[in-house]
């Protein structure tokens, strides 16, 4: 793996007048007197990152570039993310989705690609397929073992990422969905970077309604702003949790506190005296929304809201199987909703699903 280079950020411990590392006065000038960075600056390559052009040149098969973000984890990003590529596919668009949760990578499994390994040709590194139009390229296809830490510090990770935009092959996309970490850290600075010059439509920010998730959030959009990244939405994830009545289990507490198990006797009370309960879906508030959720939040700083979609067991046992939501209809609480948000966000873009294969 190689390392980022060409940056021109300015060092921590640089002087107030730096000149920045790309400079031709870097090392050179007055303010660089006494830095402990004078020797370095002064001796390293100046000019544009190389890489960068390499990067341009093999994104410019790929006509829409979408990050997904979130603020906190663990509020559904990646399964998010694992659902838009599906759909997308599904649409008949050319679809690749890009890994870059280097510590996490939990892609390959929400895809049902475990143990599958990248193939490398004289024109790059090839992806792992889905199907014929939707690719994936991640970490995790790298490791020789699943249960292995990636322990990295930001320099490596930058690295690898630069690598997975100018190696990998993707051949003519329709959209590339990049599937980021949590957070504002290297990765997202990377990816920006990296792709400013070749265009990103925008950033898909998912969270759930607490606030303790919407705080973190705030910065990702704050984040946004100040690189210069559109945000095309907010995500409302794990909604309240929705289930049709006839997939509860349904307990009783004992004096000795516990659990006996009565679905079946519950069952068949509805079904002799109340058959027109069995066609209910039960709805319950898992997170407390009381601060008005990702709807206010979006109101208050000025970005949209793409939707909610609810917290549904048969999302979480499709993600687990590494299958789309969108391919029976098992996912009935969550799947039209998330039809639903991905609609929006193309017509927001003015994408129609004309314009696959044009």
């Amino acid at each position: 793996m190689e390392n980022g280079g060409g940056s021109n950020e300015i060092p921590e411990n640089a002087p107030e007048h730096c000149p920045g590392p790309q400079s031709e006065t870097a090392g050179k000038s007055d303010a660089c007197q006494g830095c402990p960075n004078q020797e370095i600056c002064a001796t390293a390559p100046k000019g544009p990152d190389p890489d960068l052009v390499a990067i341009v040149e093999r994104m410019a098969t790929v006509k829409h570039k979408i990050l997904v973000l979130s603020g906190k984890g663990g509020v559904g990003k990646s399964t998010f993310s694992a659902q838009l590529a599906f759909a997308l596919a599904a649409m008949d668009f050319q679809v690749g989705l890009l890994d870059i949760d280097i510590c996490g990578p939990s892609i390959p499994k929400m895809l049902g690609l475990e143990g599958q390994e990248i193939h490398q040709s004289n024109i790059g590194w090839s992806p792992v397929y889905v199907e014929s139009n939707l690719g994936v390229m991640s970490i995790g296809f790298m490791l020789p073992n699943p249960d292995e830490a990636v322990i990295w510090r930001g320099p490596r990770k930058n690295g690898l990422i630069k690598q997975f935009l100018k190696e990998v092959y993707w051949g003519e996309l329709d959209f590339l969905v990049v599937d980021a970490p949590p957070g504002t850290s290297d990765e997202h600075i990377s990816i920006v970077q990296f792709l400013q010059a070749t265009g990103i439509d925008g950033a898909v920010i998912v969270t759930t309604p607490q606030q303790v998730s919407l705080i973190d959030v705030r910065k990702e959009v704050s984040f946004c702003k100040k690189v210069g990244v559109e945000v095309l939405g907010v995500v409302e994830n794990m909604s309240g949790l929705s289930q049709p009545l006839t997939e509860f289990k349904f307990m009783r507490m004992t004096e000795t506190g516990e659990q006996k198990d009565m679905t079946e006797w519950a069952m068949a009370y509805m079904r002799e005296k109340a058959p027109e309960m069995l066609n209910l879906v039960a709805f319950s508030e898992v997170f407390d929304s009381s601060g008005g959720g990702a709807a206010k939040m979006c109101g208050d700083m000025g970005v949209p809201f793409l939707g909610k979609v609810p917290l549904d067991p048969q999302l979480c046992k499709a993600a687990e199987e590494g299958r789309s939501c969108f391919s029976d209809d098992k996912c009935r609480a969550s799947a039209p909703a998330l039809k639903m948000i991905i609609e929006k966000m193309l017509a927001q873009k003015m994408i129609s699903r004309t314009e696959n294969g044009a």
